[in-house]
């Protein structure tokens, strides 16, 4: 980096005094607000400014003059340049910081009350919580605001947990003459009793009867878009994975899969015609953990 004394073209032996003057003088010439779109200008202000940034503290300059910083004032990087002071909790972000040259130049004072002026307004944040098929299909929902009047929200399909949703405009006013800030709602879902979500398919347990899969079947299924007829093939058992091409979550290039498993279920109640039936029925071959033992 640039010695900053060479930067403001100032001695090593300069006042502090001088330094705050060629700081100035070079502001005024350099400044993007007077340079708009002349990067080298910009580019050259930002050296200005963190040089001036070093040598107006004396504790830096102490330090810097000792050889036990370099020109860029820290060992690790930092944020130093004008755009970035206001993110980033600079001293310059606010009136207080420009104090030293407002009373003296009224150029620099002019600089920051027409920042100010165009500042955006700060952006609200809100949290909203949706059901899984709103999430999964599409929604409007209605936000109450604390301070009265409420926002429309639109839920995209297949919107994600925690996902926030920019609104433009639908923040604070610019406390000038700038843009309004923007609303950012962060989305919560609601579990679903039987639907399931990974990535862009949809998984679902499916209880099905000892008829329906060793018989095979045609069975009335739900999906987040209303109930299909899902063909069970014979034999079916537990854990069987059946797939329903398109019924998943909404994408740009489609729409993912339902993986529908099906469960076999007993009866809970009793049934003496099944218990007759299956303690007749003993096959010799039948023998469902027969690689578990010895």
């Amino acid at each position: 980096m640039e010695d900053p004394y060479d930067i403001l073209g100032v001695a090593r032996t300069a006042t502090p005094d001088e330094i705050r003057k060629a700081y100035l003088r070079l502001a005024k010439k350099l400044h993007p607000d007077l340079n708009p779109g002349d990067k080298t200008s910009e580019g050259r202000f930002k050296e200005v400014a963190s040089a001036y940034d070093l040598l107006s503290d004396a504790e830096k300059r102490r330090r810097f003059d000792a050889g036990e910083i370099d020109a860029s004032g820290a060992q690790a990087p930092r944020d130093r340049y004008y755009r970035d002071y206001a993110a980033q909790g600079h001293p310059y972000e606010s009136a207080a910081g420009y104090a030293d040259f407002a009373d003296t130049d009224d150029f620099v004072a002019e600089i920051f009350r027409r920042q100010m002026r165009r500042a955006r307004g700060a952006d609200l944040h809100y949290s909203l919580t949706v059901e899984f098929l709103e999430a999964i299909n599409g929604a409007t929902k209605r936000i109450t605001l604390p301070e009265g009047g409420s926002l429309d929200v639109t839920i995209a399909p297949g919107l994600q947990q925690g996902q926030v949703l920019r609104l433009r405009g639908k923040g604070a006013p610019s406390p000038g003459e700038g843009e309004t800030g923007d609303a950012l709602v962060e989305i919560s879902i609601r579990p679903h009793p039987f639907f399931t979500r990974h990535g862009d398919n949809i998984h679902l347990d499916l209880p099905v009867t000892f008829a329906e899969a060793v018989l095979g079947a045609e069975i009335k299924t739900p999906t987040p878009t209303g109930a299909v007829m899902l063909k069970a093939p014979k034999g079916s058992n537990t854990g069987t994975v059946l797939r329903l091409k398109g019924k998943g979550v909404p994408r740009a290039d489609g729409n993912g899969d339902l993986l529908v498993k099906l469960k076999i279920m007993a009866p809970t109640e009793p049934n003496p015609e099944l218990e007759a039936f299956l303690a007749a029925w003993a096959p010799a071959n039948y023998q469902p953990r027969r690689e578990m033992l010895p």
